[in-house]
């Protein structure tokens, strides 16, 4: 309903003294700030778990959503999302996901290959000739992650690499390049020149031989994306996964708005007596800057619990959400199977981690998102954990959403 033209309104003013005013509205936001502080906790079966984790320092806040493949079951949150202002954890709050963006970008490539555009078999060198001739070090460094000096003859590759091995980090390439992001800094150079410098370098390994989880693959795959889509990879991504799928808060530019919903990261004192902030030292400042942050397919989206569990819904539902299909049947089943074949202990489908009974994937900073097949269950975990974090402290968390999720099925 429109609302009136203010001519139509009649306006009925008080004059109150100035320091009658003023004091009121000490008082409220006194108030208000205090009933910010002392916001009751969620006391559900989710924050038993995680509610400990805060008591000890362990997790400043955590929003933990479970859902089935229609609908959201639980959504709670413990904590803060920023420990100074003892601003309480929201379950609309943004976070850092990180390398949750892995699994996302490989659902767009395989939208092309739904389409015909993209095979999976094919040597990556067919879109990206840059790859054409690419070298092998003939000796296997120890550390398969390490970006540094990497010794030995060079070798031709026994076959190109191709698209399959890329989305399961067989394809022998580097987590990081040498050249390019010697400080850790992941964000600071367009697509198609941080390609370039990854095909400059030789593989550490010859294709298919070993696993080593390496985000110059899937910057690589947002590279395909871009020249086989012809349009930049992050309007792909928008326009053909994050629009149909509503995730209105899954961005890699954080507005202002969403700034200041971002839960900030922290890790626990040494002594163990709190926790300290630390900043994402993986990404450039100010967030929000367009001009010299760039797209990071491999790890640069911020998301919220809701957004990444309408991803998981998609994949549940067989590439469908909401009656859109994003993906088909067929590709959803190629993502969500193990594609390399179990090397170093570490099955891995297509930006997924495949487990005996489930699928998903975290992001550096602890965030989750976990799907089980059996029970039906999906569980997205959101926190913000700068180091010294043992994952297995969330593992109790799988229990309790498998059993929410048989519940609601009853």
């Amino acid at each position: 309903m429109p609302h009136p033209e203010p001519s139509s309104v009649t306006l009925r003013t008080h004059r109150w003294p100035f320091g009658v005013v003023l004091v009121a509205a000490i008082f409220i936001t006194t108030l208000c700030l205090a009933n910010a502080q002392t916001k009751p906790q969620s006391s559900g079966p989710l924050a038993q778990v995680l509610q400990p984790l805060v008591d000890n320092h362990i997790v400043a806040g955590a929003v933990a959503l479970v859902a089935n493949k229609n609908k959201v079951i639980d959504v709670e949150t413990v904590g803060y999302a920023d420990l100074a202002t003892h601003s309480p954890m929201h379950s609309n709050d943004e976070f850092w996901i990180a390398s949750m963006t892995k699994p996302m970008t490989a659902a767009a490539v395989m939208m092309l290959v739904d389409e015909g555009k993209v095979k999976l078999d094919d040597p990556v060198e067919k879109y990206l000739p840059e790859f054409k001739g690419q070298m092998v070090r003939a000796v296997k460094p120890e550390k398969l992650n390490d970006p540094g000096e990497y010794h030995g003859a060079l070798v031709p590759q026994s076959h190109p690499f191709t698209v399959r091995e890329m989305l399961c980090h067989t394809a022998g390439l580097l987590f990081r390049s040498s050249v390019i992001e010697q400080h850790g800094v992941f964000d600071q150079h367009p697509l198609v020149e941080a390609v370039r410098a990854y095909a400059s370098e030789p593989l550490i390994y010859q294709p298919s031989t070993d696993y080593s989880y390496s985000n110059e693959d899937f910057n690589i795959a947002g590279r395909i994306i871009e020249v086989v889509s012809g349009m930049p990879y992050e309007k792909f991504m928008q326009q053909r996964l994050f629009n149909p799928l509503g995730m209105t808060d899954t961005t890699f530019w954080p507005s202002r708005e969403q700034i200041s919903r971002l839960a900030k990261s922290y890790k626990t004192k040494a002594d163990g007596t709190g926790m300290v902030e630390v900043p994402i030292v993986q990404l450039t400042l100010p967030l929000d800057d367009h001009l010299h942050r760039y797209p990071l397919p491999a790890g640069g989206l911020f998301s919220t619990a809701h957004d990444a569990t309408c991803f998981m819904q998609m994949l549940f539902n067989n590439g469908t959400f909401q009656g859109n299909k994003i993906l088909s049947e067929a590709e959803v089943h190629e993502m969500t199977k193990v594609q390399n074949n179990g090397l170093e202990h570490a099955p891995y489908g297509f930006g997924l981690h495949i487990w005996r009974n489930k699928f998903g994937h975290n992001g550096a900073y602890k965030t989750s998102m976990l799907a089980f097949p059996d029970s039906g269950a999906i569980l997205v975990v959101m926190v913000q954990i700068g180091s010294g974090f043992n994952d297995k402290v969330l593992s109790p968390l799988d229990a309790v959403a498998e059993k929410l999720a048989t519940d609601a099925a009853r």
